[in-house]
């Protein structure tokens, strides 16, 4: 059996052959087409995760012509199995967190429904149900959305986002590699959210998270004069970017080591008050630009030893 999104799966009575239930293909779980698939029926509008049977067959749409195609090589477990409810039925847009957390993933990689939902392997409408409504997506469902939005599964779902990450197993048989200065480069991008090490004035190490971004190679992020960070001005600093996959056990990060200088010149602090993506989370006032140039660019990433 095979299906794409939009098709309609069919469950017959294997008595009488009539129509028991129908519904729309929203989500596929496999390149190829091939079940499960999550379907939303049209009696409830629910959204399930439905292994077909024997008693099912697909309705597919080509050239507006439906074409009819029967399950085969099926184990007859005695009719179609669904597996637990994905999505309640539509409504007024009440999103849940997962919901929320999608969205915001979505809007931040400025990647549209329509792209997203192709990257997933699902409909558009199944993510604009997702995004709008509590809903609670199976992990199969997550993990498509993940991978799709470069984040975790877990990410996602907002477990553990009062723990520190990496509290998860670590992979049978790791392998740690180095990365070479591009993709040190390609992983820092354009911006987010960085840790910067220095030295306070009296002497004592402190490590702190900024916001920054990164224009022509050089990493420049916003404080306040009398902050910790501002401790980073005249002195060689480390500035550290990681990235963990809770759900896949692997993960990277990137060291910059350089230089750190305050942004004097109005034009360059114009032009990053215009290129920034977003204020600092902390708040309050900080208008301080301090700049911080690589001498030294170096990473590692942990992944499966066979990948």
């Amino acid at each position: 059996m095979r299906a794409h999104l939009g098709d309609r799966l069919v469950i017959e009575s294997q008595k009488t052959g009539a129509t028991r239930r129908d519904g729309e293909i929203v989500g596929l779980h496999h390149e190829d087409g091939t079940p499960p698939y999550d379907v939303r029926w049209s009696d409830t509008d629910e959204v399930t995760l439905v292994f077909p049977g024997p008693d099912a067959h697909i309705k597919n749409k080509e050239h507006g012509q439906p074409r009819t195609t029967r399950a085969s090589g099926q184990p007859d477990t005695g009719g179609t199995q669904t597996v637990s409810a994905v999505a309640p039925a539509a409504g007024t847009p009440n999103p849940g967190d997962i919901g929320r957390r999608v969205a915001d993933e979505r809007r931040r990689h400025g990647l549209s429904r329509a792209e997203t939902a192709r990257r997933a392997h699902m409909s558009p409408g199944y993510l604009a149900y997702l995004e709008e409504q509590p809903a609670d997506p199976t992990m199969a469902t997550l993990l498509r959305l993940a991978d799709a939005l470069g984040t975790s599964a877990m990410a996602l779902r907002g477990a553990g986002v009062d723990l520190p990450p990496g509290q998860g197993r670590a992979l049978l048989h790791p392998q740690l590699r180095d990365l070479s200065p591009d993709e040190c480069r390609h992983l820092l991008s354009t911006h987010g959210l960085g840790r910067v090490a220095v030295s306070t004035p009296d002497g004592r190490p402190a490590v702190v998270p900024v916001n920054y971004e990164v224009v022509d190679d050089t990493i420049a992020f916003r404080t306040a004069p009398d902050s910790v960070p501002a401790a980073a001005v005249g002195t060689e600093v480390a500035f550290e970017v990681d990235h963990v996959d809770e759900a896949m056990s692997q993960g990277w990060s990137v060291l910059a080591v350089g230089p750190a200088s305050v942004v004097t010149e109005p034009d360059a602090v114009r032009r990053l008050a215009q290129r920034a993506h977003t204020e600092p989370w902390a708040g309050g006032a900080r208008e301080m630009w301090v700049s911080i140039r690589p001498t030294r660019l170096t990473g590692r990433r942990i992944t499966p030893a066979d990948q």
